[in-house]
């Protein structure tokens, strides 16, 4: 008989641990033909959505599927994630949580929705820490999990929450905007390479 995955506990633990220190958790999901997530929501394949209380209904942290009811938009969505698809579970206030490699047999090589999900043939040791792209996503790696390391997250295109901001997707574009601005206001203007904007980063939960 095989031992049980340890990752649908310690998203449930790491779920609670948000909840009782009043943050809100989010997860990053790698988005195929088994999950059920609104389409046109997804970014290169993934998925970033807010599992907090006051933005789901109806929670299910299961073993094997994460299962929801939540508002996109205006327009009320049921919600299905494989456990095996979720890449990383954080709060959105400092960052802190944790990040999976993507488990063997997921399939991550189909098209949903027009949305085409990209195949990673990289190995776990060559996994590593993935700089913003050209249009200022931040794009999240996995990680192995067995040793520590910082984990940037993809957030979702647009100028910050507006009247049509899907309520269980997060945004860190508003974030990155606020570093952005510090950024120039402590410097002179003359600076020819200015910093990139900090990002944020995962970090293992004791």
């Amino acid at each position: 008989m095989s031992d049980t995955s340890t990752k649908p506990y310690l998203l449930r633990a790491l779920y609670e641990w948000c909840t009782d220190n009043g943050f809100t958790p989010h997860i990053a999901v790698r988005v195929d033909q088994r999950t059920r997530v609104p389409t046109q929501f997804v970014r290169d394949g993934e998925i970033v959505l807010n599992i907090s209380f006051d933005a789901t209904n109806g929670l299910q942290m299961k073993n094997d599927w994460i299962e929801f009811n939540a508002r996109f938009g205006g327009t009320a969505h049921k919600i299905e994630v494989p456990v095996s698809n979720v890449l990383a579970i954080y709060a959105r206030e400092n960052g802190q949580g944790m990040a999976f490699p993507v488990e063997e047999g997921a399939d991550v090589h189909t098209d949903v929705g027009g949305s085409e999900v990209a195949r990673d043939d990289t190995s776990d040791e060559a996994r590593a820490l993935t700089p913003p792209d050209a249009k200022g996503n931040i794009v999240l790696s996995a990680v192995p999990s067995e040793r520590r390391a910082e984990t940037t997250l993809r957030s979702i295109d647009g100028d910050g929450a507006g009247d049509g901001e899907p309520a269980a997707v997060a945004d860190f574009s508003e974030k990155s905007s606020e570093s952005d601005s510090e950024s120039h206001e402590d410097g002179d203007g003359s600076d020819d390479n200015p910093k990139p904007p900090n990002r944020p980063r995962l970090k293992v939960v004791k």
